[in-house]
């Protein structure tokens, strides 16, 4: 089962042992966005998701695949 952006981008994030706010310090991406990312209320856009797989140092395909 795959998971939804959201839940991906989360785990990631858990995973790299980062909180919110230092996400955002390494990608220049709001807080506010960041959370809205996680909640599953906004998706961001194409560059924000290359940013965000350079950071978490993941392919864009596993946190893109949720977004199917």
């Amino acid at each position: 089962m795959k998971l939804q952006f959201q839940e991906q981008l989360k785990s990631l994030r858990s995973e790299k042992n980062l909180s919110i706010e230092e996400l955002s310090l390494r990608t220049q991406v709001s807080t506010e966005k960041l959370t809205a990312y996680e909640n599953g209320e906004q998706i961001p856009s194409t560059q924000t998701i290359l940013i965000l797989s350079t950071v978490l140092e993941v392919p864009v395909s596993n946190l893109i695949d949720g977004l199917h």
